[in-house]
């Protein structure tokens, strides 16, 4: 089982750029795929973006691409999510989590979650 916690939520201008930070502790961290996903109230949780246990390769929703960079670093057991340009629709309550299902976007394919951390993106 991995701990997940996120950092780097907060308020922002539309076309500006946040920085999502996930630290995981546990076992097995580089073993697992991670990804982002992000809920508002009264929807489902949408997958954002995904990737490898090694970090060589990526996968997006197509609603990020372009403006979103998923990487990690196994060395310190981090996540990240760089987000650009960002619109008021990416306004959301975002989550990290790991997984053993390769290239899924699906939440249900994720078994450990962190709590949470809220981006704010306003016009």
């Amino acid at each position: 089982q991995v701990q997940l916690v996120e950092s780097g939520g907060g308020s922002v201008l539309s076309g500006g750029s946040l920085r999502l930070s996930c630290v995981g502790s546990g076992y097995g961290f580089s073993e697992h795929y991670m990804a982002w996903f992000r809920q508002t109230p009264g929807n489902k949780r949408e997958g954002v973006a995904g990737i490898s246990p090694q970090g060589s390769v990526p996968f997006y929703a197509d609603s990020v691409k372009g403006r979103f960079t998923i990487s990690r670093d196994n060395a310190k057991n981090t996540l990240y999510l760089q987000m650009n340009s960002l619109k008021s629709e990416d306004t959301a309550m975002y989550y990290c989590a790991a997984g053993t299902v390769s290239w899924s976007l699906e939440a249900a394919q994720y078994v450990d979650w962190g709590q949470g951390t809220q981006v704010t993106v306003s016009s």
